[in-house]
């Protein structure tokens, strides 16, 4: 007996191997005493957390505190979050769909074949059941997330919530939206704060834990499957996909093009960012924090 636990050998060679010690066996014996002692071929398990596991647990106990508490006094809350970016062309979408014949696509995917790119940067409000994506055409950047927001609360924020003064978006770690940097904060106190006059609480979920974050399984993945095997030709076709998205608990979707260009590498000045009105909490102030508005309202 070997101390071996595992193995990637088929069972014929596994059998070929106890023939070598004279143990007389076939491929389909061998199976059938695995599977006796509880052998499969198995994939990894992601169960293992990533970081402080109490401190993931407490930022999740404040995300539900906060939700509840913008819930109870009617204020607004959107979950937000950019998808990956696709490349605009007739270019093989992953899954499948019912159809006579295959879809035939470009044998590669190079950036060179495609017409363009389609950065989808998504708004998803909860309580209503309403999604909302703004297709960019650049870059992911913070300039381009909370324009995106802005633009989401002129169309239909306002028109949704008249009275509230007090948004609560929820965030990842990383990206645009990323809890450390810079200009996504200072992009919120000019475009949502100082510009339209609202508080804005910011909570991001801890770090690997980003498939909590609604818009994820409530918006994201629903339009994943309404393109599937779908090959994204152009910005029309994007847009009349996404928009096309529904549910049978009444998911509605609104999709805009962007076609500005969001230039990289913007960052505020060190006394920009210390005269940001922003308050960390006092629970886990690295991933949540308010800002208001320079005015004092």
């Amino acid at each position: 007996m070997s101390s071996l636990k595992w193995t990637h050998q088929t069972t014929a060679k596994i059998a070929e191997q106890l023939r070598r010690l004279d143990i007389r066996v076939g491929a389909r014996t061998v199976a059938r005493l695995l599977d006796k002692l509880d052998f499969s071929l198995r994939l990894n398990c992601k169960k293992i957390a990533a970081g402080d596991r109490s401190s993931r647990d407490q930022q999740f106990r404040q995300i539900t505190r906060l939700r509840r508490r913008f819930c109870r006094h009617g204020n607004p809350i959107i979950s937000v979050d950019a998808k990956k970016r696709e490349l605009v062309g007739n270019f093989k979408n992953p899954g499948r769909k019912w159809e006579r014949v295959p879809t035939p696509v470009n044998d590669h995917d190079f950036r060179s074949l495609a017409t363009g790119i389609a950065l989808p940067f998504g708004i998803y409000d909860p309580q209503a059941n309403r999604g909302s994506v703004f297709v960019g055409v650049s870059h992911e950047t913070s300039a381009f997330a909370v324009t995106s927001i802005s633009r989401w609360w002129a169309r239909e924020g306002r028109l949704r919530y008249p009275n509230a003064q007090h948004l609560l978006i929820l965030a990842d770690t990383g990206g645009s939206n990323s809890a450390t940097r810079g200009a996504w904060k200072d992009q919120l106190q000019q475009h949502l704060c100082d510009r339209l006059g609202l508080t804005v609480t910011v909570a991001h979920y801890p770090t690997g834990a980003s498939k909590y974050n609604p818009i994820e399984r409530r918006l994201f993945s629903q339009i994943t499957k309404n393109w599937a095997a779908e090959p994204l030709t152009d910005y029309d076709k994007i847009l009349s996909l996404i928009r096309g998205t529904t549910t049978t608990t009444g998911l509605k979707v609104r999709a805009y093009l962007d076609t500005k260009e969001y230039p990289l590498k913007v960052k505020p000045s060190a006394q920009r960012l210390r005269e940001l009105r922003i308050t960390r909490h006092t629970t886990l102030p690295k991933w949540n924090y308010t800002i208001a508005p320079s005015n004092g309202k």
